[in-house]
């Protein structure tokens, strides 16, 4: 028996040296506007809208595939960013069924606070430094206002395009105020793109094809 075993241990053993180790394609860094204008209401619907975004069918295909890591920062005013959730690999449907878990039962980590944009940024890129073997790093910041505190976000976008990082924008529009033109104008790098939910009620399903367009870029 034992005689027998042993040949099919030897070729299990050779059949996982002759797969393929998937390299991670991209970094993707989930940054939620948790500044005071949003109340407990809107924050629930940015943490239940990225847990259902992340249990679609497709993007978790695409997540899988392309073995991303994915980590999630609230940020709010200066000196105020926090990383909730750390890098963590998609390598199987259950890591991405257990982080979208910890997202929606994720609490909040400030409240009333300013809107410091720029700092968000610069808090989001240096938590790259702990992926450097993915490809491709984006970071997807989300909010419903412009910065009124800490350092001009167009210098974080400068530094974000020099180190090859990519930010994208999910504009939360109320109030009447224009801030998809501000992600325009101030916040998104260079071949980067803002995707505008009509209110918070509309932030699921944006933030869904936002993650949708982001993994469609991964190649296989």
């Amino acid at each position: 028996m034992i005689a027998f075993l042993r040949p099919l241990a030897f070729a299990s053993i050779l059949l996982a040296v002759a797969l393929p180790v998937r390299a991670c394609q991209t970094a993707l860094l989930l940054a939620i506007d948790v500044s005071q204008s949003i109340d407990a209401a809107e924050y629930r619907f940015q943490t239940e809208g990225l847990a259902d975004a992340l249990g679609d069918a497709e993007i978790a295909d695409a997540l899988v595939q392309g073995q991303m890591a994915l980590a999630v920062m609230q940020w709010s005013g200066r000196g105020a960013q926090q990383i909730s959730i750390p890098w963590t690999r998609m390598q199987t449907k259950s890591d991405l069924e257990r982080f979208a878990q910890q997202a929606r039962m994720m609490p909040r980590a400030y409240i009333m606070s300013n809107t410091a944009v720029g700092e968000a940024l610069s808090t989001a890129m240096a938590q790259f430094a702990q992926v450097p073997d993915c490809a491709r790093k984006v970071i997807d910041v989300s909010g419903d206002g412009p910065d009124n505190a800490g350092t001009d976000p167009r210098g974080a976008r400068r530094a974000a395009e020099r180190a090859g990082i990519e930010i994208n924008g999910l504009a939360i529009e109320s109030l009447g105020l224009s801030i998809t033109t501000y992600f325009k104008r101030s916040v998104i790098t260079r071949g980067g793109f803002v995707m505008t939910a009509r209110g918070y009620r509309d932030y699921a399903r944006t933030l869904r094809e936002k993650i949708r367009r982001e993994t469609a870029q991964i190649m296989f």
